[in-house]
């Protein structure tokens, strides 16, 4: 999953580790650690507000790769089932 990039799919902006997002519960956390889950109250985001141009996407949009990563994901656990079928 290293081949995934995050990036602000308005404005291609890409976040830092060091970014922070705030809650309605006011905790302060980088939303790309938790998928978007504040974990502090549980909250799941559907979209994601950009730091830089402000404007909200859906989460899963920011993840650049996500499609490709997936695919190879699934190929390997049906490679692993049809072997422990077998």
């Amino acid at each position: 999953m290293s081949d995934i990039k995050i990036a602000c799919p308005k404005c291609e902006w890409e976040p830092s580790a060091t970014d922070l997002w705030v809650c309605t519960c006011d905790h302060r956390w980088n939303t790309f650690d938790t998928a978007a889950r504040c974990p502090n109250c549980n909250k799941q985001w559907k979209d994601t507000q950009c730091l830089a141009c402000h404007k909200y996407a859906p989460h899963l949009d920011w993840y650049r790769g996500l499609d490709e990563a997936l695919r190879k994901e699934l190929a390997a656990i049906i490679l692993r089932e049809k072997v422990n079928i077998d």
